[in-house]
């Protein structure tokens, strides 16, 4: 898909986003661009099958990061170990799964878009390398992979370049959906393209059963019922074999002392083309305090290995206060599972509201300790 495709370097995607949508650079304008927007609902298709079909190549983007070859950009990108900051990489990556989307669903040359597309779901982002040089040269390309009625998959890749070869670092799955309208058709032509349709339709299904299997609607598994007992076993006092003493085991921590929180103000300057919260923005304020919860637990230096699952349930909006809890939830030698959850809170009404849930998986530089529920409880079917 690489033939005649010009690269767009990193700092024009979210300016292309601006002109497709009609977005505001001024905030003090946002609301009269929103209002403009809504005359181009007349635009929306009625039926899915009124919109012309597009090709897998049809949405093929390329973007350079061009980290070598323009050191001023550098600084934005690096971290205090002279390696490239992740969460940098997210916003970049959420940026471009939208431009990317936005490119499969184009109208006439020109004209303003009238779907608004965000992001719901990061469904799996997979490292190749734990650490990204800050010095050479990253491209990121991605396409539209399936296509639902309102929803599409977007896969992304990214390469950096060095010794005269670019490589892969990463592979990123995300989830998006148009509101409030039907998006086009794919045409798939070839085998290997019916292999990735075929793989989100795939990705589809599970997470519909991973919903259904959620501990709000079902009971846990004969293994799950294992594992909890097995856990609860290792920390009864053999003394008193009593419930209401436990012991923590030698090298081990309870879950409770294994957590981080953190309060952001949510400021226009972070805003997206719709005047919420950048959903980057969100991801790179998650990650890096849950980097910081893994950093503090186990002593020694965390690598974001994956990441998933994670759900954009509520937008922010603009002068919200952003509560992140960092927790670890599960340790295997020397990497750690981290939860980061992340409400907002109205101080007039004093009411939370769940706005996304993370998972960010690290290994660390050296074994950490196990971690231990320090209350015991039953879980009941909801």
């Amino acid at each position: 898909m690489e033939e005649g495709h010009s690269p767009i370097h990193v700092n024009n995607v979210r300016n292309r986003l601006r002109e497709i949508v009609g977005a505001s650079t001024n905030w003090r304008d946002h609301v009269q661009a929103m209002n403009e927007r809504k005359a181009l609902h007349t635009l929306l298709a009625k039926n899915q099958a009124d919109l012309p079909p597009r090709k897998m190549r049809d949405s093929y983007i390329e973007v350079i990061l061009p980290l070598g070859s323009q050191p001023e950009i550098r600084e934005k990108y690096l971290n205090v170990h002279n390696s490239v900051r992740f969460g940098r990489i997210l916003e970049d990556l959420d940026s471009l799964g939208v431009l990317i989307c936005y490119t499969h669903t184009k109208h006439e040359a020109g004209q303003m878009s009238p779907l608004s597309i965000v992001t719901a779901l990061v469904d799996k982002i997979g490292l190749w390398k734990q650490d990204i040089r800050p010095d050479c040269d990253i491209k990121f390309i991605g396409n539209v992979s399936w296509v639902g009625r309102t929803s599409m998959e977007v896969k992304m890749h990214m390469l950096q370049f060095h010794d005269g070869a670019y490589h892969p670092v990463l592979d990123a799955t995300f989830v998006m959906v148009a509101r409030p309208a039907f998006v086009n058709p794919l045409i798939l032509e070839s085998p290997e393209e019916e292999k990735i349709f075929k793989e989100g339709e795939a990705n589809k299904t599970r997470r519909v059963d991973s919903s259904r299997a959620s501990l709000l609607k079902m009971a846990p598994t004969a293994e799950e019922r294992n594992i909890v007992h097995d856990i609860f076993l290792n920390t009864l006092d053999p003394r008193t074999v009593s419930f209401r003493s436990r012991l923590l085991p030698p090298t081990a921590v309870w879950m409770e002392d294994a957590k981080l929180k953190g309060l952001e103000i949510c400021h226009p300057q972070e805003r997206n083309i719709f005047n919420r919260i950048f959903g980057g923005f969100l991801m790179r304020k998650a990650y890096e305090l849950g980097w910081a919860c893994a950093y503090s637990y186990g002593n020694s230096r965390p690598y974001v290995v994956a990441v998933d699952d994670i759900m954009f349930q509520k937008p922010v909006e603009i002068g919200s206060l952003l509560l992140l809890s960092a927790q670890v939830c599960y340790t295997e030698k020397n990497n750690a599972q981290v939860r980061v959850h992340s409400e907002v809170y109205d101080p007039a009404t004093r009411v939370h509201h769940t706005t996304n849930v993370f998972h960010f998986t690290f290994m660390l530089e050296n074994e950490i300790p196990s971690i231990f529920l320090s209350i015991c409880f039953v879980i009941l079917r909801y």
